[in-house]
């Protein structure tokens, strides 16, 4: 079934899963949300397991305000995601920097409640193509993903204030054959006047889930929206059914969790109010 067959009755069911998750719904998504590379493949073990990967620009753009801002907002951040997930929930931090090379932050990714914010600095140019393949690599049941949970998909965010220097799209074009990341939640922060939103929107899927930020003010609320929503939404149990009442398949339930992370993520953008803070790209 494809993406846009999802209906208004299969979406309300899946915003009623997140409130109260009946019985079945959580037999049903034990049984069925452990990922190898078959994303939909089982075993059945109760404990969860998410891991949040933030892929963010580090190339010389970024220096200044940019870098000073994302660092700051970064360390309040953390404590915000530790409050998310349930108790049956490992969420877990992985940080992928890229400029002229790709960097992780920490060799694994790091339990939210261990985990400590390592402040970056800005040089160099934008390796976005590379920092995918790297990506791709590492999300693996081989590599970063080795859990022994059930795991649930990765939430994959990425931030950046300008166009890519190497061929994304060759990166791009390998990332896509992840099944780890045709699954996961995906969402992308574009920074000053440079960014291209319409090469973050081919990374997430749908211009939904692309936001811009042209300030520190309006970074911080950015960063939070995104981070706190894609983290709540993919440490939730959902199941979908179609008009008929029969349960829709996982593909779906996937797919229906993206869409909702595109309108909560506007919604909650339209919401804030506008900060009177300087562009970065002003006077810097």
């Amino acid at each position: 079934m494809s993406n846009e067959k999802i209906t208004d009755a299969a979406m309300n069911a899946a915003l009623d899963g997140f409130e109260a998750a009946s019985s079945a719904a959580e037999n049903a998504q034990s049984n069925a949300l452990d990922f190898d590379d078959d994303p939909l493949s089982a075993t059945g073990v109760s404990r969860k397991s998410l891991v949040i990967f933030f892929l963010i620009d580090t190339s010389g753009s970024m220096k200044g305000k940019k870098m000073g801002e994302l660092n700051t907002v970064m360390e309040e951040l953390i404590p915000e995601i530790r409050r998310v997930g349930e108790a049956d929930t490992e969420v877990k931090v992985a940080v992928l920097t890229f400029s002229t090379d790709v960097r992780w932050m920490y060799s694994t990714p790091i339990p939210i409640e261990d985990f400590e914010w390592a402040r970056l600095r800005a040089n160099g140019v934008t390796s976005m193509g590379a920092a995918f393949k790297e990506l791709s690599l590492r999300m693996s049941r081989n590599s970063f993903l080795n859990s022994p949970s059930l795991s649930f998909a990765p939430v994959i965010f990425l931030m950046t204030d300008g166009y890519p220097s190497d061929d994304y799209k060759e990166g791009l074009r390998e990332l896509q054959s992840n099944s780890w990341y045709k699954f996961g939640l995906k969402a992308a922060l574009g920074i000053g006047n440079e960014a291209n939103d319409d090469v973050l929107a081919e990374f997430t899927g749908s211009k939904e889930t692309v936001v811009h930020a042209y300030s520190g003010g309006q970074l911080a609320q950015m960063i939070k929206i995104i981070a706190v929503t894609s983290s709540q939404i993919g440490s939730k149990s959902m199941t979908l059914s179609d008009d008929t009442g029969r349960e829709i398949g996982e593909e779906d339930v996937f797919a229906a969790k993206q869409k909702l992370l595109g309108q909560q993520i506007q919604e909650l953008v339209g919401s804030q109010v506008e900060e009177s803070d300087v562009p970065f790209d002003t006077g810097w």
